[in-house]
């Protein structure tokens, strides 16, 4: 009786055991060439990692075998992951993911983390996404605070489809909006208590020498001449939507810290402190907005 390893080779069919050893070649330019091609050839076969283990020796067939090469290929050019398998995990959700859209990084869960903490006292909020691109931050909290009011904005209309997408597969309660910013939520006399974003902060000079601008949109990059375009203008539109007491919250580069601090005390007269990430950089920029700063 032929055991599987010898009726693959007999019949020219790879194992899982030798797609992923010529897997981790193909990807060998990737610092996670072993849990790319891993997670590649589990997609294609529609089990989990474990499986992969626990049966080695299977064979694949034609089909798997051609599939599980034209996605190696696509990620040994450099392509996210997130876009080849259509979806993200972020925080404790799953979400879909396309070219129209960032792809969620770690990082922004820190900024998820912070605006939690800071309503856990409160379970009713009204809370504004500016820049949701695929809805993770928007979506995220609505299903982690439920009772509260969750509005998001993004100027493209692709973005807004798969944020939509997203908080439809998750039954989590968000208002969207299309236009630039806050404009959308401003015209219509929304405010809030609460306003988080995660906006271009990458220097227009730069971008061409990232390998993400290859990939991602550029409008959810794009920060213009210094990085802080988008973030300046947001500030400027802030007393329009925030409530006396409202707390901010951006996402910034590793290195703008000090320049968003100050930013926030020449627009809005705030203290601002700057959060660091696991890696001790620059991350979050917090302030609260007073009833002066309001007015």
């Amino acid at each position: 009786m032929l055991m599987p390893a010898q009726t693959a080779a007999r019949t020219g069919e790879a194992t899982i055991r030798a797609a992923l050893r010529q897997a981790r070649s193909e990807l060998s330019a990737s610092e996670s060439a072993d849990l790319d091609a891993q997670t590649l050839l589990a997609h294609v076969l529609g089990v989990d990692r474990a499986f992969l283990f626990a049966h080695a020796e299977k064979a694949l067939d034609a089909r798997q075998g051609a599939r599980f090469q034209s996605l190696l290929q696509r990620r040994a050019a450099g392509e996210p992951l997130a876009y080849i398998l259509g979806k993200r995990g972020f925080y404790d959700l799953e979400l879909t993911v396309t070219p129209s859209v960032l792809v969620p990084r770690p990082e922004t869960e820190l900024l998820l983390e912070e605006a939690l903490r800071l309503t856990e006292d409160t379970s009713v909020a009204a809370v504004a996404d500016i820049g949701t691109g695929s809805g993770a931050l928007a979506v995220t909290f609505a299903r982690q605070r439920p009772r509260s009011t969750v509005y998001a904005s993004d100027i493209s209309a692709d973005a807004l489809e798969v944020a939509r997408q997203n908080a439809e597969a998750q039954a989590a309660r968000v208002r969207f909006f299309r236009g630039d910013l806050a404009q959308p939520l401003i015209e219509r006399g929304i405010q809030v208590d609460l306003l988080i974003a995660n906006l271009p902060y990458i220097a227009s000079a730069d971008l061409s020498t990232l390998a993400v601008s290859r990939w991602e949109p550029r409008t959810a990059l794009d920060g213009g001449r210094d990085g802080l375009a988008c973030i300046r203008a947001l500030l400027l539109q802030t007393p329009s939507i925030c409530r006396a007491g409202a707390w901010v919250l951006l996402e910034i580069g590793a290195d703008q810290g000090a320049a968003v601090a100050r930013l926030v005390r020449e627009h809005l007269g705030a203290d601002c402190r700057i959060l660091k990430d696991y890696a001790g950089l620059d991350r979050i920029a917090r302030f609260q907005l007073t009833r002066a700063e309001r007015e």
